[in-house]
């Protein structure tokens, strides 16, 4: 049995809230499945160490168009697939597995309109459905490789919280401004022994280094400098996430952290609900249900609120 399944999304938070989704169906069939994916999702950082993966196959520029079509259905026709699943309503990859020949096709329903929906709850349905059977919600990222081994956690004894503060996002609009987690930090060694994980991209220098200039370099590790699968052996070892809704709020909460996401500028629903360990965050005035990818809402994220439910969290 050879299966596919295409995920197109460019989010590393997207790749890990549909993760509890392909691992089912390669349980269902027992086989390990070839995932295509973007590049920007890191899904082959995110799966390097997972045996439900077989290949991941890189959904780059060389595949859009019309001779993009062509191109991944003979590469996918190459493959001899049995089943494709398509998680998207996109009438493209619909044409491109028939042209491909595979046996077998699942797919969201067809639509040309873009659609509201909590996508963790589409992909749910739709898996459930196929497969007939309940499948839980919360992403487990599996890692056999637990060295996370750092001169940074020599020092750090049992007393001490590990907080990763996600000051990263996907732009600016989606960022708490970096001034409020320097207080943070502040406000979180007064109440228990804290070291910090900063959850940073390599884009992030101008906030790291404001960062740098404010707290001492004993109390802090960042991780702009570090790739996706070398990070999560490093934030195994935190206890909890307070920051941005990004991607390391999402492998964070996949790897059993609690966690505090800050959604200022997109949906809280979407990206909260699927996971107990997702505390939230919003704009003064808005609720979980409300908030959109139009909020525009990092001015209104209220400190106190954020230092009371992370401070809940830190003492639970």
């Amino acid at each position: 049995m050879k299966v596919l399944v295409i995920q197109q999304r460019y989010g590393i938070g997207d790749m890990v809230i549909l993760t509890p989704y392909l691992h089912a169906i390669s349980k269902k069939y027992e086989t390990p499945i070839t995932l295509l994916a973007k590049e920007s999702s890191k899904a082959k950082d995110l799966f390097s160490e997972d045996d439900h993966f077989k290949e991941i196959i890189t959904l780059d520029k060389s595949k859009d168009g019309f001779f993009g079509i062509v191109k991944l259905a003979n590469e996918i026709r190459s493959k001899n697939f049995d089943k494709i699943f398509i998680f998207n309503n996109s009438l493209r990859y619909k044409i491109i597995a028939k042209i491909a020949k595979v046996k077998e096709i699942y797919q969201y329903q067809i639509s040309f309109f873009k659609q509201k929906d909590v996508m963790f709850r589409t992909a749910k349905n739709f898996t459930e459905k196929i497969l007939n059977k309940s499948i839980s919600s919360q992403p487990h990222l599996i890692f056999k490789n637990n060295k996370g081994t750092n001169n940074f956690f020599k020092s750090i004894n049992e007393s001490y919280k590990i907080i990763v503060l996600g000051v990263s996002a996907s732009g600016p609009t989606k960022r708490w401004d970096i001034e409020n987690y320097i207080k943070l930090t502040k406000s979180l060694s007064k109440i228990t022994n804290c070291k910090f994980l900063i959850a940073a991209g390599p884009k992030d220098d101008e906030i790291v280094d404001r960062f740098k200039k404010s707290v001492s370099n004993n109390d802090f590790l960042s991780l702009a400098d570090f790739k996706i699968r070398d990070m999560i052996p490093i934030l195994k070892k935190a206890n909890v996430y307070i920051g941005n809704d990004t991607g390391f709020l999402h492998i964070c909460a996949a790897l059993d952290k609690k966690c505090l996401g800050l959604f200022m500028d997109s949906p809280a629903k979407s990206y909260s609900a699927y996971s107990d360990n997702i505390n939230v965050s919003v704009p003064d005035g808005e609720t979980i249900e409300s908030t959109t990818h139009k909020t525009r809402g990092k001015d209104k994220i209220s400190f106190d609120d954020v230092l009371m439910k992370a401070r809940k969290i830190l003492l639970s």
